[in-house]
């Protein structure tokens, strides 16, 4: 069975419209954050770097380093493979950030075979790299290939969130926040945009970049 994927903003409301006739707590969160964006990336070697850049930093400081990036001209595989661990540390990258880009930039994926690949496949394929975990496999399915019930549960913000939305005593472990996502198919990255704009409702800041 074909997934289902994410083409337009209707594609969203319907998403947002299911939610909140199964849970109250979604209906109020699309009360205050209003319609969800739908946040579709380009597919390729780009958004993965993109999505490896902000491992375990804040949106801002993703996007500072982004920008450092392009404009030093370091944001393409060949172009890293060139570059220097100074050059690459200079915009910004740690030593670690430095090997997963180089890891990925040797990694050769074919990014157009990764579409017809289910879900589960692609974040197999895409966690064979170094320095590519389940959460970055998760955001680059959800928001480049589109697919309709990915959750990217590992990320702290969507825990945040549903600590908040949910009046849980605690944040959710990825564990628990995966399973309370179970009920939420097969819109569950619909659920993960609601909880992000939460989150930015909430704090006043960008939970993903």
């Amino acid at each position: 069975m074909k997934e289902r994927a994410i083409q337009s903003q209707e594609c969203i409301n319907e998403g947002a419209s299911f939610l909140a006739n199964i849970e109250p707590r979604f209906k109020y969160a699309l009360e205050v954050t209003g319609e969800l964006p739908l946040r579709l990336s380009p597919e390729g070697f780009e958004r993965l770097l993109g999505a490896i850049i902000s491992q375990q930093v804040s949106v801002a400081a993703a996007n500072s380093i982004w920008k450092r990036l392009v404009k030093a001209n370091l944001n393409g595989p060949r172009k890293i493979m060139r570059a220097d661990d100074a050059e690459l540390r200079a915009v910004g990258l740690s030593r670690q950030k430095v090997r997963y880009a180089r890891a990925l930039a040797e990694s050769k994926i074919n990014f157009r075979s990764l579409r017809s690949m289910s879900s589960e496949e692609v974040i197999n394929t895409l966690t064979q790299v170094s320095g590519i975990g389940v959460w970055t496999a998760e955001i680059y399915t959800m928001f480049s290939l589109a697919r309709a019930d990915v959750f990217a549960a590992g990320d702290l913000a969507l825990q945040e969130s549903a600590r908040l939305l949910f009046e849980l005593r605690e944040r959710p472990s990825e564990r628990e926040i995966r399973q309370m996502a179970e009920k939420w198919s097969p819109w569950r990255a619909v659920a993960a945009r609601l909880l992000w704009a939460y989150y930015s409702y909430s704090k006043k800041r960008e939970g993903v970049r």
